[in-house]
């Protein structure tokens, strides 16, 4: 073979290479969107670059991948369902005190189904693996909850903070994680 023909098939299999490391980046970027839904968004934009965005979203999946979720047996779910039934009735006469047991009642479902419960900023990480779809209303209920316990909150922002909570709510009794029926992907 000529000098020529060996820097072509070089060429060649450079280009081959190339288009396919691309497609597999664009690949793994795709399944992170899809994944994390708007979080995937949302980290990107409070990271400086790309790169170090998806890496943490990739911890963040390796860091599900090790804890033990599992999802609620049908009486659970019931009793979780009932209680939050009689939370939301509470809300009438007390809203404050209601959106504080919202709160407490989101958090023990998530201790239920195995995530931990003992920092706000990993419960965020840890949820949004599996739903990321609901977390922003999970943020704004947790916002919202910080200014009704100052007194900052009117009725009308306490009558969101449930709508936010019951959004999560809804997603840990019969979630994304529990599609495959195993509580996790």
């Amino acid at each position: 073979m000529s000098l020529v023909m060996w820097v072509i098939v070089a060429l060649v299999v450079a280009i081959l290479a190339a288009v396919g490391g691309y497609a597999i980046v664009q690949k793994r970027r795709r399944g992170l969107r899809e994944r994390f839904g708007p979080e995937y968004e949302r980290t990107l934009n409070e990271r400086a670059d790309r790169g170090v965005a998806e890496q943490e979203l990739r911890a963040r999946e390796q860091r599900f991948d090790t804890l033990d979720i599992k999802p609620l047996d049908p009486q659970s779910r019931q009793g979780y369902a009932k209680a939050w039934t009689e939370v939301q009735e509470r809300f009438v006469d007390a809203p404050s005190e209601a959106v504080n047991e919202a709160d407490q009642l989101v958090s023990a479902v998530m201790a239920e189904r195995g995530y931990p419960t003992e920092d706000y900023e990993q419960q965020l990480s840890d949820l949004s693996v599996t739903h990321g779809p609901t977390l922003d209303h999970y943020r704004q209920a947790h916002a919202i909850s910080g200014r009704a316990a100052r007194d900052e909150a009117t009725t009308e922002d306490l009558r969101q903070a449930m709508q936010h909570y019951r959004a999560l709510f809804d997603d840990l009794l019969v979630g994304a994680d529990d599609a495959d029926g195993h509580g996790t992907r």
